[in-house]
Parts: C-alpha cells; sequence; structure tokens
C-alpha cells in the first residue's frame, strides 16, 4: 500500500508492541545501541508509517514519495522497526543490526537501507535537509512532504535553529519536525544540562504552527499530524511530551539507558512485560 494502512488505535498499539521488542532484541543481539531514545520515539514512528507517511516499499526511491528524515540518528533501531512494520525488508533482517555489510548500520544510511532518505547520527542536520526536500517539492509543484524527528537533547545545536527561521522564511508548509521531547539526554536531564526554556514559545516565535501533545496517545498523534498537514503558509512542529525507555518499566525516565544494551536477564524481563 502506499497511501498507508488506516490502521485503527488498537492496532496501532499492537504494531507498537511489536516495535518495541524489536529495538530490544536488536540491541540485545548487538551489544549495543540506543534502546531509551528508540522506546521514546517509537509510537510516533508507528503513526508516521502505518497511517501517515506516502510511501511504496516496493519503490523505495518513488519520486512522488513523502520523506522522513530521522535527524536523531542514534534511534535507528526504531525507525529499522518501523520499516520492516511498514514492509520494507523482512523481520528476520532487524537481527543484523550493527552486523558487518548488514543493510541495518549503526546510524542510517540512505545507500544501504531500503526506505531510508538520510544518513545520519551527526546532530542537527535533519532540519535542514527536511526544508531542501520540501523546497525542491514546492518548486516541482509536488504535494510531497518532508517529515523529520529531532531530539530534545538535539535542539542545543546552532543549525536547528537556523533552520526554524528558514524553514518559516520560505513559508514550507510541507514541513513537519516532530520533538521527541523526552527531557533527557546523553548527560543528564536536559533542564540541568542546558534548559530549553518555553519550547512552544520558541517555535512560535520563530514563525511556526506548534502542535503539543502526548506522544504515547495514538488519538492525539493523528489528530497532531492531520493539523499538520491542514495549516498552509507555516511549518508545523509536533511537540511530543515522551518517557524515554517508554514501555520498559525499568528503563523508563532512567538517563543510564540512552547508550546500553540490556543483558540477557534484563531482555527477558523487558519482553514479559511488552508480551
Amino acid at each position: 500500500m502506499i497511501q498507508g494502512k488506516g490502521l485503527s488505535h488498537s492496532e496501532l498499539s499492537e504494531v507498537a508492541r511489536r516495535m518495541r521488542r524489536h529495538i530490544l532484541k536488536m540491541t540485545h543481539k548487538a551489544k549495543g545501541g540506543h534502546p531509551g531514545g528508540c522506546l521514546s520515539a517509537t509510537d510516533l514512528l508507528d503513526v508516521l508509517y502505518m497511517n501517515v507517511l506516502r510511501v511504496d516499499p516496493q519503490n523505495p526511491h518513488w519520486d512522488k514519495r513523502d520523506f522522513f528524515f530521522l535527524s536523531k540518528g542514534h534511534a535507528a533501531p526504531a525507525l529499522y522497526a518501523a520499516l520492516c512494520e511498514r514492509g520494507f525488508f523482512p523481520e528476520e533482517e532487524l537481527l543484523t543490526f550493527r552486523e558487518a555489510e548488514s543493510r541495518l548500520p549503526a546510524y542510517p544510511s540512505c545507500e544501504s537501507t531500503p526506505g531510508v532518505d538520510m544518513a545520519s547520527g551527526s546532530l542537527g542536520q535533519g532540519l535542514s535537509i527536511a526544508n531542501g526536500a520540501a523546497l525542491a517539492a514546492k518548486l516541482k509543484g509536488s504535494d510531497q512532504r518532508a517529515f523529520v524527528m529531532l531530539g530534545d537533547g538535539e535542539l542545543h545545536e546552532g543549525q536547528v535553529w537556523e533552520a526554524m527561521l528558514t524553514a518559516a522564511h520560505y513559508h514550507l508548509d510541507n514541513v513537519c519536525a516532530i520533538v521527541d521531547y523526552n527531557k533527557l539526554q546523553l548527560d543528564g536531564r536536559l533542564d540541568e544540562v542546558k534548559s530549553l526554556g518555553d519550547l512552544p514559545g520558541k517555535w512560535k516565535a520563530f514563525g511556526w504552527n506548534v502542535l503539543e501533545i502526548d506522544g504515547h496517545d495514538f488519538p492525539q498523534i493523528e489528530k497532531a499530524f492531520a493539523q499538520a498537514q491542514a495549516v498552509k503558509t507555516q511549518p508545523s512542529v509536533i511537540i511530543a511530551h515522551t518517557i524515554k525507555g517508554k514501555g520498559v518499566s525499568f528503563m523508563e525516565d532512567q538517563v543510564d539507558w540512552h547508550a546500553a544494551a540490556p543483558s540477557d536477564a534484563e531482555l527477558k524481563i523487558a519482553l514479559e512485560e511488552l508480551k
């Protein structure tokens, strides 16, 4: 399917459960990865790939596809889980994550992975790339849209704020940014490392249409994507309040799970919780 699967909220919940299990299994087998920020982003990517993005898994380079750029590239396992569930490659391939010659490297690569539109890992660049794709679409008279997911810690990067100005200046209403606002980053709590202050107010001041939601509530997520598409002359940002490590009790809101792989015992407990 190209237009999205149109899954119900109960079906989306089941997909999210599978995605979280995929993420845990991938990072466990690879003995590395960033499960905390993957689990916080899962529900957002679930709705985006199942019900919003116009893509064709049988033709990843389809010239009328919508674009998705994972600017927080360390959350690659979450993206791979979404791509797998959308049909871009088989489930068994997920367990090759981080292996030599795998199509699923530690960070996304548009050269190796079907459905990936941007190589990422160096933070701060995704919104600039989304702007370029969106502007090119407008110049071509295309209705393609560009979505980009940013980490909240990533918003410490100056390039993001320059790109925010650019999107507003060119009235890129076909850009939709998603902030995975889980309040934790590599070094600790966001407000302790460098507070973002009034984040919605800052985006508004830069000329954006701002939508603030619970990033684990499927009705709110779907409504936000629909509202973003309906707004004209302004780019939209969905500030999604999330929980790092969502779905696994001992990982939730714990900075230590920013970059760590579950042990055998931890994997067993986590998968039991996600049955």
